[in-house]
């Protein structure tokens, strides 16, 4: 009688790690097909997510309009396998210099959407002609009435 007992209790008990694991494993295929993994290297420039508070000054910012990231901070130590230090300005010394890559996105330099003094022509009452670069759509609307 007691053998039995045992033996039922060590089936359900491996049904039941059976069915956890079951559920572990779809739960990381799901977790998997909808995460980017994201890594940044030392050196890198990222920005810094800011979650807004009401009435608290965040990042020297208070209003909800303001900016969701600040910055542009550069990596100086991986610290873990998702957490970075970064070498933060002196305007933000009581912030804590380490942050999970959730809260990290990569700054991208525009320095090709810059446009040097050189290329625009300035006239003498400090105007300039704007001319685009490309036009991407051009649709013509035909009223009703004209």
């Amino acid at each position: 009688m007691g053998a039995t007992f045992v033996d039922e209790t060590v089936m359900k008990i491996n049904l039941i790690k059976e069915r956890l694991k079951a559920a572990q494993d779809r739960k990381q295929k799901y977790y998997n097909q909808k995460h980017m993994f994201v890594e940044f290297q030392i050196g890198d420039f990222v920005y810094v997510k800011v979650s807004p508070m009401k009435s608290v000054s965040r990042f020297e910012r208070v209003s909800k309009l303001s900016p969701r990231y600040v910055g542009h901070f550069e990596i100086i130590e991986r610290i873990g396998k998702s957490v970075y230090r970064l070498s933060l300005s002196d305007q933000l010394s009581d912030v804590h210099n380490v942050f999970h890559v959730s809260s990290l996105r990569k700054w991208i330099s525009d320095s090709d959407k810059k446009v040097s003094p050189d290329e625009v022509e300035i006239q003498e009452n400090l105007q300039y002609k704007e001319e685009p670069e490309k036009i991407l759509a051009y649709d013509v609307r035909k009223l009703r009435s004209k």
